[in-house]
């Protein structure tokens, strides 16, 4: 153990447990609350109208987070058990906003009701994450593999993709790659439920034309390794990329089950990103069906309207 570290390291740990736990007696105090008076929980939260099936709604919803409360507290796989809180807390908001809008609400109360969900899933997922990088807490490893065909030389497909820093541009959850002259580049990235994750990452195979690998360094967000493969496509058609990506999603295996209930399912992203790669390599740009005012940045570019007749 090296000095001066064991100090830090033990103090962000306890607060993090400390803070599960207080998560996961909020879980059990809010559970019982939600059971015992489930029309009280409900008007509190903005909603004027709150019949048989609000009642029943919330009262399922309380069980809900018993279940997450006692998770919390009893199980070691403390992680897991939290960012099935965070599925919870999207699961709300959206079951209190659709509430509002079908029964009438108070928009002073609604507006704090959504301000104080906002709140806890912020607490959530930093929580979370804090508990997956921490050693046994049962994360565990996925992997993500995709391909695509582009009508482009191998050289070109590889130069494309070695530059780490256009990578943003089809990569839609990627926000920034820095290189730096060791040779290392550092990555950010939105994670589930809007969280930001990062970590440095080194090349540890670099073939010209053929493959490059990579794998991130101690102390990152998520641990990942993976390769991206460049060879010639069949009947001359250009070049066939294959991704390969393995990596610890916070929460292990839990983590990932939510981040696919939150449509953060990385295979999916994976084939996304690679039909961009296609675009941009093809036709110089991904296609949308109007300009970006505010940049070209893939994140802009996916939220724009589908093309519509002229008028």
């Amino acid at each position: 153990m090296r000095a001066g570290t064991s100090g830090p390291r033990s103090s962000t740990r306890d607060a993090t447990t400390g803070l599960a736990r207080g998560l996961g007696v909020f879980s059990l105090a809010l559970g019982s609350a939600e059971l015992a008076a489930p029309g009280a929980v409900a008007r509190l939260a903005g909603i004027r109208d709150s019949g048989p099936t609000v009642e029943a709604v919330t009262a399922l919803y309380g069980a809900r987070e018993l279940v997450h409360g006692a998770g919390i507290l009893g199980s070691r796989r403390t992680a897991g058990w939290v960012w099935s809180r965070v599925a919870g807390d999207v699961l709300d908001i959206a079951t209190l906003a659709v509430g509002a809008a079908r029964r009438g609400a108070s928009s002073t109360r609604l507006g704090l009701g959504l301000a104080a969900l906002a709140g806890v899933t912020a607490a959530d997922v930093v929580t979370a994450r804090g508990l997956a990088q921490q050693r046994g807490d049962g994360t565990g490893e996925c992997r993500a593999v995709a391909a695509i065909t582009v009508n482009r030389p191998r050289a070109e497909a590889y130069r494309h993709w070695r530059d780490l820093e256009r990578l943003p541009e089809f990569m839609a959850h990627l926000r920034s790659v820095r290189t730096d002259p060791t040779g290392r580049s550092h990555w950010e990235a939105t994670g589930p439920a809007g969280s930001t994750v990062r970590w440095d990452a080194e090349i540890v195979e670099d073939r010209e034309d053929e493959v490059i690998s990579w794998r991130s360094v101690e102390g990152a967000d998520v641990a990942n390794t993976g390769s991206v493969r460049f060879r010639d496509a069949a009947g001359g058609r250009g070049t066939e990329v294959v991704v390969d990506l393995r990596y610890r999603p916070p929460g292990g295996k839990a983590g990932a089950v939510v981040a696919k209930l939150l449509g953060e399912e990385p295979n999916q992203q994976l084939r996304d990103d690679l039909r961009r790669f296609k675009q941009v390599l093809e036709i110089g740009e991904i296609v949308r069906s109007e300009g970006s005012p505010t940049g070209q940045s893939t994140r802009q570019q996916i939220t724009q309207r589908p093309a519509q007749p002229v008028a």
